[in-house]
């Protein structure tokens, strides 16, 4: 079997169609030496019933009205078995009654005997001519199984002269050389016919498949080629799309220090300068709110120093707050579950609102882009439901499945349509969704009117790390 399966389709195919138009050949040989017995069984039954009608009908009509044959019809029966042409290929001959008894025989023991009428001799009292190649089974065939192992045996039924009443049933046995060289003849023949049909089929068969099978060779090995070249192209690919995984890990930390020196930078810079301006306003009003004389424009310069002093204290909160915005708290030493926590304290210190968070299954430690990420969600995430849905019911479940990080942050608002959220293109879910799918992940928003919103994010928990500085 394994040879086989081993070898090419093309060549499988040869094989499997040389060995079924053999087998063809051979039916098709058997069919026609089936035939042909059929033929010549036939052929027989038509001379021997013209033979019978002719010759020995004649001899037999003394049985309409008695049983016994007399010595003439005996010899004459006798002569025509041993005298006649016909009787010269007859090996046995005998004459039936219709009780199944015997009443002529070329072997004298059996006259006499009676047997039990067979399916063919009970069709020959009916009146009809059978003829069958015959193994020589009965019990009435006892001689002829010592000389022979098969013979033509042919039923004729013997009719009453000028009527149609059946009298007795003869019994022809012959032998069966002249058919067996009859159908080896045709046999030959039509196999010589079929093998040369066979061999030519079989030929341009061979060629088709041969044809072909170079093609499917051709093409399967262009297809290897491609696959190879895609095999390559893929690893390549792989290795861009690590590259770009790691570029963004580093983009999302390195994003996170520009944003600390960004707070600094506005810290010691502009704030520091407005703190100091804010103090020498403060000083300057001091003075100049006992200045009687100081009056512009219809109003008081001490007016307009407490309007400078306000807007000053206004652009210093807001600065400061920008720049606490902008600053990420230090999360590199803290688990995955204490990023999370701290994301939910700093929010619920700065709103008064409470949030639901669930934590299970969750690893202990992350790379440092995760959690990066996750807090920025999670923090815009509560910012956005505090600002549009005044932070009902809101809820943070975190756990991990099949490699991944997943966050839902759920509230139960007034929710939104999420066609029109594309539409408008809100900055703070692009944002959201940009920092998610920068680390490889996936962000989506569920959300329709009067049903609250959730907010669900997929990150991958294997991302390059990034060295602190």
């Amino acid at each position: 079997m394994f040879a086989f399966t081993s070898l090419s389709l093309a060549r499988q195919f040869l094989l499997m169609s040389f060995l079924i138009l053999c087998m063809g050949m051979i039916i098709i040989g058997v069919w026609v030496g089936r035939q042909i017995e059929i033929g010549v069984a036939n052929r027989t039954a038509a001379v021997t019933a013209l033979y019978v009608d002719s010759f020995i009908a004649p001899h037999l009509q003394d049985l309409s009205h008695t049983d016994q044959l007399n010595a003439d019809h005996l010899n004459a029966l006798g002569s025509l078995i041993s005298d006649t042409p016909l009787g010269q290929r007859i090996v046995a001959f005998k004459v039936w009654s219709a009780e199944g008894r015997i009443l002529y025989s070329t072997n004298p023991s059996l006259i006499g005997r009676k047997f039990k009428l067979s399916p063919a001799l009970a069709a020959a009292f009916a009146g009809e001519v059978k003829t069958e190649i015959s193994n020589l089974e009965e019990p009435e065939n006892e001689y002829e199984r010592l000389k022979w192992q098969r013979l033509i045996e042919t039923y004729a039924p013997i009719r009453t002269r000028g009527a149609s009443n059946i009298l007795a049933v003869s019994e022809f046995y012959q032998t069966t050389d002249e058919l067996d060289r009859e159908v080896r003849a045709a046999q030959g023949q039509s196999w010589i016919v079929v093998g040369a049909a066979t061999i030519a089929m079989y030929l341009l068969l061979a060629g088709l498949v041969g044809r072909a099978s170079n093609t499917i060779v051709v093409q399967q090995n262009d297809l290897r080629d491609k696959v190879s070249q895609l095999t390559d192209l893929l690893a390549q690919n792989k290795l861009l799309h690590e590259r770009v995984r790691r570029a963004a890990a580093r983009t999302t930390a390195l994003n996170e220090r520009f944003l600390r020196r960004l707070s600094a930078d506005l810290h010691d810079g502009p704030g520091q300068d407005l703190s100091l301006a804010l103090l020498r306003i403060e000083s300057l009003a001091e003075v100049c709110a006992n200045c009687v004389v100081a009056v512009t424009k219809g109003r008081a310069v001490s007016d307009d120093f407490r309007t400078i002093q306000t807007a000053l204290q206004s652009a210093l909160k807001d600065l400061r707050a920008i720049a606490s915005g902008l600053r990420l708290p230090e999360i590199g030493t803290l688990s995955l579950a204490e990023t999370a926590e701290r994301a939910v304290r700093d929010y619920e210190r700065k709103t008064g609102k409470t949030v639901t968070l669930a934590i299970g299954g969750i690893p202990v430690d992350a790379p440092l882009p995760v959690k990066i990420t996750s807090y920025r969600l999670l923090q815009e995430s509560l910012v956005n439901s505090y600002r549009h849905a005044s932070g009902v019911d809101q809820r943070i479940d975190l756990k991990e499945s099949d490699g991944q990080l997943i966050i839902e942050v759920t509230d139960a608002g007034q929710g939104f349509d999420p066609k029109i959220m594309k539409v408008d293109g809100r900055l703070g879910l692009a944002g959201m969704r940009e920092r998610v799918e920068i680390l490889g992940g996936t962000f989506e928003v569920q959300s329709e009117a009067g049903a609250g919103t959730t907010i669900r994010a997929h990150l991958p928990l294997t991302v390059p790390e990034v060295e602190s500085e």
